[in-house]
């Protein structure tokens, strides 16, 4: 049936078992596609019935439909004629988010999560303001659609205060409510949300429609679901889950079996009727139909590499041991002697390594929800009552706690150290995962300082030297991925610069007497491409010199000293070129008198699109071959 379907009108000729058949042949489509390219599996098997309902009941795009996060859109895109998956998530394939590039159904292509009450909350007020003049306008509805992991994020909960505030609008919030974000969702709300999954009167519901649809199939299903109304009225009153959100001033509809596909569409066509605020409670199961993913306790497929369809096991890979692996057991090593380290992540506890320590010492970690701005504050309290917090999370959600981090963190010289996941050039996930602006960003901050590591080996030390540092801000950020074989220096300067290769040949000899030609200034694992770079332009005649300041802000005194030798000076980063860590060397080099000329090679100021990193790398110029091409003339220039 789902090659019938390009676009969401062509669902509404379906009965309902032939929706039924339709919610059947996706799952197995999911299953068999994403296995191929790896991508957000379990999310999108959760919320097929939803999907479905939600491009019966409203007309996209004239009624929009906002994802938040948007991992769980592959549904959508199906329904909206995209099904080629082939490529999902690789360079000129279908993204893993919405895009709007892709289709005038995918409305925000933004992928951190909690921000879609407030794109809705405008979009509504929008149509309200434009139907006073257009009356054809006035039937346009907007629709949210939020997981309950976002609820613990404040900006969901600022947009509340204000949807609530004017309720001439026809805005409808569907509560995707699997219990989980990436992980099982913590703290108040998501206890509040358990009550009401698991009270008898939903299970009952629950049970009765199963019992039903067993014994009559559809048509008893059908009959089931014209009662169900007043059965959710009593359902509802008798956990009084009502009562959080009247307190809001706005209307509730829920619990609803988020697979039941007619109790799904009654309700959202209820709240399509009502003319204001809606929220539609609706109670799905991350991975449905999939049982290595329902068997799989850490995240239910949330987020996969390639895998065996049929068992859900990983295909093998060479790649070898992740930076994040790495940073998980060196934290749990300096715990080990040092009690005052504690964790901290906003619900990302595996993906960013925190699950070691909190499998160690789980009283010492503390997952505060999907609230950056709060766990980076908490942070501040927890060193001045005399801990040091290590915050992992991904580099591009740091973006939403500079405020934090300059105010609360550095203002008050908090000793608190940050690590950056998936920093730089990331890869598949896109615009809204690349972390680029991390380095330009942060250097901003007074007293802080930044680390790179190149390897494991600089990561574990850095690590080390990072959470002895109890009078500012430290920072340390590496990329996704495999992070191979270690890059011994040659030497270390006197304040902790690592020389990796000497101008001339590369051995650890003295260098020849005189100016040499090029000084190559690396940030973390750019020094490998950084030294084959360096070999090219041995070959053309050209000396070259490559350091790694392991900590690159603030900027060693050693790199200026360095760079007063050199003719031409290189710095290589993952990052953008604005503001970043070249920047800082020219002004450093300015400072203290060196005339060298500066060369700072980085990623444009734009979105990287979703791709591999080599790829991602090379649209850039950050490859040895084009840096030494480009390096080459600069030389004789100089």
């Amino acid at each position: 049936m789902l090659d019938d379907i390009s676009g969401p009108r062509d669902l509404d000729a379906l009965t309902p078992e032939e929706l039924r058949m339709l919610a059947a042949e996706i799952r197995e489509f999911l299953i068999a596609e994403v296995a191929k390219t790896g991508g957000h599996l379990g999310p999108n098997l959760g919320v097929v019935e939803l999907t479905i309902a939600l491009h019966r009941v409203f007309d996209s795009p004239r009624d929009p439909i906002v994802f938040d996060t948007g991992h769980q859109s592959y549904v959508h895109k199906m329904l909206t004629g995209r099904k080629d998956f082939s490529r999902l998530r690789q360079r000129g394939g279908i993204a893993g988010y919405p895009q709007r590039s892709e289709s005038e159904h995918d409305i925000v292509e933004s992928s951190h999560a909690s921000s879609s009450l407030s794109w809705a909350d405008g979009i509504s007020r929008a149509f309200a303001r434009r139907a006073q003049a257009d009356p054809s306008q006035r039937d346009r509805h907007v629709v949210a659609v939020v997981g309950d992991g976002a609820l613990t994020g404040g900006m969901t909960w600022e947009a509340l205060n204000n949807i609530t505030d004017d309720n001439d609008r026809n805005l409808v919030i569907v509560v995707n409510d699997n219990g989980r974000s990436y992980a099982p969702t913590i703290g108040g709300m998501a206890r509040f949300l358990n009550s009401v999954r698991t009270t008898s009167s939903y299970r009952d519901l629950q049970e009765s429609s199963e019992k039903l649809f067993s014994a009559f199939g559809a048509p008893g299903r059908t009959v089931y679901s014209a009662a169900r109304g007043a059965m959710r009225g009593i359902a509802s009153r008798a956990s009084g889950n009502q009562d959080l959100y009247s307190n809001l001033d706005i209307k509730y509809l829920g619990p609803i079996d988020g697979h039941d596909l007619v109790a799904v569409e009654t309700a959202l066509r209820q709240a399509r009727s009502y003319g204001r605020p809606t929220l539609v409670h609706v109670i799905t199961e991350k991975g449905r139909g999939y049982a290595p993913a329902l068997n799989d306790t850490a995240d239910q497929f949330h987020a996969i590499g390639r895998i065996h369809p049929g068992s859900g096991e990983p295909v093998q890979s060479a790649e070898g041991r992740s930076w994040t692996g790495v940073f998980r057991d060196r934290l749990v090593e300096l715990a080990e002697s040092d009690e005052r380290i504690v964790g901290i992540t906003a619900a990302m506890l595996a993906p960013t390594g925190l699950d070691g320590l909190a499998e160690r010492f789980p009283d010492r970690v503390y997952d505060v929800g999907i609230a950056e701005q709060h766990a980076v504050t908490s942070a501040a309290g927890l060193a001045y009552g005399g801990l040091h917090p290590v915050v992992a999370i991904y580099a591009t959600f740091m973006n939403r706690a500079l405020d934090q981090l300059l105010m609360d963190v550095a203002l008050h010289r908090a000793g608190v150290t940050f690590v950056l996941d998936r920093a730089g050039l990331t890869g598949p996930d896109g615009p809204s995962h690349n972390g680029v602006w991390d380095l330009a960003m942060l250097q901003i901050v007074p007293g802080i300082r930044i680390a790179a590591p190149r390897d494991a080996a600089s990561l574990g030390q850095l690590l080390a030297e990072a959470v002895r540092v109890e009078d500012a801000p430290t920072v340390i950020r590496y990329p996704k991925g495999p992070v191979g074989d270690d890059i011994p220096a040659l030497r270390r300067t006197d304040d902790g610069v690592d020389v990796l290769r000497e101008r001339g040949d590369g051995s650890d000899e003295e260098p020849d007497e005189g100016p040499g030609d090029v000084l190559f200034v690396t940030v973390g694992p750019m020094a490998r491409i950084a030294l084959d770079a360096a070999e090219l332009l041995e070959r053309d005649g050209i000396s070259s010199t490559v350091v790694d300041p392991r900590w690159v802000i603030p900027v060693a005194g050693s790199v200026v000293e360095l760079a007063r030798g050199h003719r031409l000076v290189v710095s290589i980063e993952d990052g953008i070129r604005v503001g970043g860590i070249g920047t800082r060397i020219r002004q450093a080099l300015r400072d203290a008198g060196v005339d060298t000329a500066v060369s700072e090679l980085g990623t444009p100021d734009e979105f990287p699109e979703h791709a591999s990193r080599d790829e991602l790398l090379e649209q850039a110029g950050l490859t040895a071959e084009r840096i030494a091409a480009d390096v080459a003339p600069r030389v004789r220039d100089v």
